[in-house]
């Protein structure tokens, strides 16, 4: 019994003296990495894992990283990959990767990165050439640029454009001036944003990392003039917010077909820089702008001025949003002979009207219509004010969230200012249809739509309303869906 238990002892001991050791796995790095700052890269560690492998995991500077590929458990050689997702400023980056093998030996590996600054081009003159502003870059306005007679601008999609502060002569804008055309197509995965230098927004952003939805007035606007035909004391007229010293300032024409270019999925904020008492920039100016113009998807926010204004014009204008507005969001003058489609007005602290609709300023009689619309108040808008011998049509809109005009210094309703405005509200030359509200509690309609128009007007409940915008086309690209604001509508 005894030689026997001593052959197994040497048995075991043999045995034991065979084991196999197996060394710590091997990684090898990529060299170094350059990535832009707020993006992602994936970085490809090579490994061997004599005793295969069992984990990984990993380690960041400058951003943050995960393990996104893995081999399989018991691969005794292959890779790991890592995607690397940079912070939102530039300088060195680093990622360690430890890998742990089936018996937990672990081996480690660090992959260089460099995370860059994202291009920035400084706008410092008109654009006299076809130009194109590409993706993924910052371009700056140091002043007010001009897309002068006879060229275009492309800005390509998710292009951030950022206005210098300056007020007065010096206030930035971008101006699109007569024979100019501007080709801005952003898409809903990557529109396009106009915001002040002030705003530290990046390329792939929706929402400001700093600046608040209410901040106005921190540069210019956007201004777009055509050669149709406009109602004013000349058929050629120099646009308000740009002084008459600039002669790319005139609008206004004979062609109602004029063709200013196209733009898609473009968000405007914080603009409304005053260059003189009174005479601030609107979000969005247009200016005799023609019916071959294409402009959809359009988001305006904390304006100093109006959010979107038409001066003449024939221009349609499809699926607009403005939030925030200090003046009025939304404002006709000198007979706009074109259609607004599709619109949401989210009334801010500082909001006068939501609609302040004006009559022809010369003798051309021509009108507008503005449908399917969503409006939400505050304590201090008024639902709308229409004004100097008013025209057009207004129908299928909605108003919600605006006080009772006898407890709140006459806000709250809807006017018609002038035996003008009225006179063409009884001849049907200016007219409403399919309104609708949910009023303060107890306030009648008549309180709300004066001068007649309560006869067009419903009451209803948020869940009993049948008209207004549809809000799913502002999803996803606007930064008024970003701040949950669209959950009302």
């Amino acid at each position: 019994m005894k030689k026997i238990f001593f052959l197994l002892l040497i048995s075991v001991v043999i045995l034991a003296g065979c084991e196999k050791e197996y060394e710590k796995p091997v990684i090898t790095p990529p060299g170094l990495i350059n990535v832009e700052i707020n993006k992602s890269a994936d970085v490809v560690f090579a490994f061997t894992a004599e005793a295969g492998y069992k984990t990984a995991s990993v380690i960041a500077t400058g951003g943050s990283a995960s393990v996104t590929t893995m081999p399989s458990a018991g691969s005794t050689s292959g890779s790991v990959v890592v995607t690397f997702s940079a912070s939102r400023e530039s300088g060195a980056g680093s990622v360690v990767l430890t890998l742990t093998d089936v018996n937990d030996n672990a081996g480690q590996a660090t992959g260089v990165l460099n995370v860059t600054a994202v291009p920035t081009i400084s706008v410092t003159q008109n654009i006299s050439s076809n130009t194109t502003w590409e993706t993924g870059k910052v371009y700056i306005l140091e002043g007010r640029i001009a897309v002068i007679d006879g060229v275009t601008l492309t800005i390509e999609p998710g292009v951030v454009i950022k206005g210098r502060e300056g007020t007065g002569s010096n206030a930035t804008a971008l101006l699109v001036a007569r024979g100019g055309k501007l080709i801005a197509e952003g898409t809903a995965s990557s529109p396009i944003i106009f915001t002040s230098i002030a705003d530290l927004i990046l390329p792939g952003e929706i929402s400001s990392p700093n600046l608040e939805p209410t901040v106005p007035g921190l540069w210019g606007g956007v201004l777009v003039l055509g050669k149709a035909p406009i109602s004013a004391s000349s058929n050629e007229m120099q646009i308000e917010g740009i002084p008459v010293s600039d002669l790319n300032g005139r609008y206004g024409g004979t062609d109602p077909l004029d063709d200013s270019g196209i733009i898609k999925y473009l968000s405007i904020r914080h603009g409304g820089a005053n260059i003189g008492e009174g005479n601030e920039i609107n979000g969005l100016t247009l200016g005799g702008v023609g019916s071959g113009t294409i402009i959809e998807n359009v988001e305006v926010i904390a304006n100093d001025d109006d959010g979107i204004e038409w001066f003449g014009g024939t221009v349609n204008v499809k699926n607009a949003l403005v939030w925030n507005p200090q003046d009025d969001a939304i404002d006709t003058d000198q007979s706009w002979a074109g259609t607004l489609d599709n619109f949401i007005v989210i009334c801010g602290s500082g909001t006068d009207h939501a609609l302040e609709i004006d009559g022809p300023e010369g003798t051309m009689p021509a009108a507008h219509t503005v449908k399917n619309g969503s409006i939400k108040g505050s304590l201090v808008a008024e639902p709308g004010d229409f004004r100097d011998g008013a025209r057009g049509a207004f129908e299928n809109i909605y108003f919600f969230n605006f006080p009772d005009p006898s407890t709140s210094s006459g806000r709250g309703d809807l006017t018609l200012s002038g035996t003008a405005t009225q006179s063409n509200f009884a001849a049907g030359i200016l007219s409403f249809n399919n309104l609708q509200i949910t009023p303060a509690p107890g306030v009648a309609l008549t309180s709300i739509f004066l001068n007649g128009t309560h006869v067009h007007a419903t009451e209803v409940t948020p869940a009993t309303r049948t008209v207004g915008a549809d809000k799913s086309v502002f999803a996803g690209w606007t930064w008024a869906d970003a701040g949950n604001q669209l959950n009302d509508f």
